[in-house]
């Protein structure tokens, strides 16, 4: 499912980051790469604020539509 239909307050892990290369390694920089587990602390109108390494990360809807998580 994509990130910002998981559940609020609990731990997923990312299993698929759909973006370009050049997208995909700047996430990837931030920490948000296949296999990291995250917190989503909230998502309103498919906009994403996750709890990745002890900081929280806010994602705009499009980049959250394209992170797979289970």
């Amino acid at each position: 499912m994509p990130i910002f239909l998981a559940p609020i307050d609990r731990e997923v892990t990312i299993r698929h980051v759909g973006c370009e290369p050049k997208e995909s390694a700047r996430l990837a920089a931030l920490g948000l790469c296949k296999d990291t587990k995250v917190t989503v602390l909230s998502s309103q109108h498919g906009a994403v604020v996750v709890l990745i390494r002890g900081s929280r990360l806010a994602l705009d809807r499009v980049t959250a539509s394209k992170i797979i998580v289970a």
